[in-house]
């Protein structure tokens, strides 16, 4: 299971990355949400990549959210580094499995 947080809103953001995080199920910033890992998702989840973070949920936080598919989060204890850089400079963009790291920053 992939995971995907939605860390920027959509001011300025073309049409089509606004459709694709509807799809994807991320309609407000800082929500999160649980997806299949298939090659449909992971392409829906690059082209958006300057907007969200995402990486692989563990096996532990997958089983914590209880099947729930789209979850609201706070914002980040001790902040966040960038929102403008690719990870690991940055948030945004493939995390890997240090997206749980984040996830438990954030509830």
């Amino acid at each position: 299971m992939l995971a995907a947080i939605r860390l920027k809103g959509e001011i300025k953001a073309r049409r089509d990355i606004k459709d694709t995080m509807q799809m994807l199920g991320l309609k407000k910033k800082l929500s999160l949400s649980v997806l299949p890992s298939n090659p449909q998702t992971i392409s829906m989840l690059t082209k958006t990549q300057n907007f969200i973070a995402w990486g692989e949920l563990s096996a532990e936080m997958e089983k914590q959210f209880g099947g729930k598919k789209t979850i609201a989060l706070r914002p980040s204890k001790g902040g966040f580094k960038s929102l403008k850089q690719m990870y690991p400079k940055g948030d945004l963009g493939y995390r890997g499995e240090a997206i749980n790291e984040m996830i438990k920053r954030m509830m």
